[in-house]
């Protein structure tokens, strides 16, 4: 990556006479520079040296840039400058761009796969549905981010982990085996699992607003369950397997795949050793009966780990499930992809798991915001029920449907469904992606699927386009690049220069939106050169083909860009 090499030669001029009294730890941050007048890449080091140095930052830069000039390979930069209160400026020449894209051309199908992660591995944990219940909207953005995050750490090199944590333990399901004990049916069960599943569970809690004693038999027949009460047993396995036929058809539709499925209930017979040694250390103490551990010193709340009755809660699970991780796979990271509301939840668990070392791990929350509806209240039905997440997709796709319809002809009617079908998914996803994840996102049906906007359907279509022109234009053979040296082509490979330094930014960060934006600015450049330069037209055999690869590296770059964030990208539209 350019901005390293860059970032290397700057570093080796720290040996220099008036950089050696630089405070250790000091490092020069290389920036991308969007406005190509001032430059391809910046950095504001010679102004961090100089309120050290008690310097005049322009002088220091001056001197920095100098030695900078000197000290690169030859042919690397156009011009060094330094600009305003002392930023140094970096302008690549048109052989370092055209050397640069060549190398993007022979490997523009891996291009973007880096090996930061060589030998590492991640665990990333998202979606995590309740068994029994309806998956809706508050799974969304657990699942669409997860899966984008994972398949970003794959392509930094790294052996990913995709989990999928059910919420399948509880009191819960004794309330749901009481009633299907004694209001369920079986055929009933068995043609609409999840429907009839639901409506027993509510139905019990509506009986329980007139029989008090209901809630008792839920508990007792939970208790049954752990204990491992055959017939209980076979229920909540029962149970559980439907729900999981229900999750796999709508993962199946959004093109999310796991590697575990694992639940709550694994960890049943894992939490009693775990308050045991959270004792024995002296961490846990009794508090009005029930077990909290003092994280004063964290400046957080208290963290209960078992109730008075010595239950177990959520964070003593998934302490258990930490350390069970950290032992099968060690982990370099464990990733949890949970809503904003679960934050404390994640600071009082990680800072108990850091006291009673659950593992090596390094263990991060990526958490993200409500989905609004486009009054920008809490997207629910009029009853105030969350929407089931088959309606939303269900929606979508419709919509797709339609929108394709207008924008394709001449295709199939099977063609127009599997490309709406990747339009649809593509715009579900990408309006939640190129958002700030720790933001609401609003679901503007609308602008979610335009085709001139910062849309997916906007960057699927752009990339169409080049797909056409390179199609119509045939097979090209030999290609030149030393005749590229306009300004738009030389904009148009400096961004794709920065691709795999935005995976790598995503990895690091957990944000998704930097590679949106990205996307998104190379089809605008795509676009404008399009409508600017008569590709198909120009009369130079060699520049032709010089432009024919240089978009087939562009449309590329989209394609593997979209395939990050879980989105398709049709060949044709």
């Amino acid at each position: 990556m350019i901005k390293e090499k860059i970032k290397k030669i700057i570093d080796k001029q720290f040996d220099c006479a008036h950089c050696k009294q630089l405070p250790e730890g000091v490092e020069a941050e290389v920036s991308t520079v969007e406005n190509l007048a001032f430059g391809h890449y910046s950095t504001n080091v010679a102004m961090r040296l100089a309120k050290d140095l008690g310097r005049n930052p322009q002088e220091v830069g001056l001197e920095l840039a100098a030695k900078i000039r000197e000290a690169a390979p030859k042919n690397l930069f156009e011009k060094v400058e330094v600009a305003g209160p002392g930023f140094i400026n970096f302008f690549l020449s048109a052989k370092t761009l055209q050397a640069e894209l060549s190398e993007i051309y022979k490997n523009r199908k891996d291009y973007g796969n880096i090996n930061v992660g060589k030998g590492k591995k991640v665990i990333v944990e998202y979606s995590q549905p309740n068994i029994a219940k309806k998956m809706h909207v508050g799974h969304l953005r657990s699942t669409i981010i997860g899966d984008s995050l994972a398949n970003i750490f794959e392509a930094c090199g790294y052996k990913v982990v995709r989990w999928n944590y059910l919420g399948d333990w509880g009191t819960q399901f004794g309330k749901l085996i009481y009633a299907y004990k004694q209001w369920g049916n079986k055929a009933a069960v068995k043609k609409n699992p999840i429907e009839e599943l639901l409506r027993l569970y509510v139905y019990f809690h509506d009986q329980v607003k007139t029989d008090a004693t209901l809630g008792d038999r839920g508990r007792e027949e939970f208790k049954k369950l752990e204990d491992g009460d055959r017939e209980n047993r076979a229920l909540w396995k029962w149970f559980r397997e439907e729900s999981l036929k229900e999750f796999k058809k709508i993962y199946k539709t959004l093109g999310i795949n796991f590697d575990v499925w694992i639940g709550e209930s694994a960890y049943e017979k894992q939490m009693a050793p775990i308050i045991s040694e959270l004792k024995k250390k002296g961490l846990a103490k009794e508090s009005e009966g029930a077990l909290v551990v003092d994280l004063t010193e964290e400046n957080l709340p208290v963290a209960l780990v078992a109730k008075s009755d010595g239950a177990s809660l959520y964070l003593t699970r998934d302490l258990a499930s930490a350390r069970d991780r950290n032992k099968k796979y060690k982990p370099q990271q464990i990733i949890y992809v949970v809503a904003n509301e679960q934050t404390l939840h994640f600071e009082q668990m990680f800072a108990v798991a850091k006291k009673i070392g659950v593992g090596s791990a390094d263990l991060k929350h990526a958490k993200f915001g409500l989905v609004l509806g486009e009054d920008r209240k809490k997207l629910s039905t009029r009853e105030g029920r969350a929407i089931q997440l088959e309606e939303l997709i269900s929606k979508i796709l419709v919509l797709a449907e339609a929108a394709i319809d207008k924008k394709s002809s001449g295709l199939s009617a099977a063609k127009k469904r599997k490309i709406a079908h990747a339009v649809g998914i593509g715009a579900l996803k990408y309006n939640d992606l190129k958002e700030n994840r720790n933001s609401d996102i609003v679901f503007d049906w609308e602008r979610m699927l335009d085709f001139s906007g910062n849309s997916a359907p906007y960057l699927q279509y752009t990339r169409a386009r080049l797909n056409r022109i390179i199609k119509k234009a045939g097979k090209v053979y030999e290609v030149d690049f030393k005749v590229l040296n306009g300004e738009a082509e030389f904009g148009l490979i400096k961004k794709l220069l920065d691709f795999p330094e935005e995976i790598k930014k995503s990895a690091e960060t957990l944000y998704t939106n930097n590679l949106a934006t990205y996307i998104f600015s190379l089809a605008v450049l795509a676009n404008k050169f399009y409508e600017t330069t008569p590709i198909l037209k120009e009369e130079s055999k060699a520049k032709r083909a010089a432009y024919l690869a240089l978009i087939s590296c562009v449309s590329e770059v989209i394609k593997r860009g979209l395939n990050l964030l879980g989105i398709e990208s049709p060949e044709e539209i």
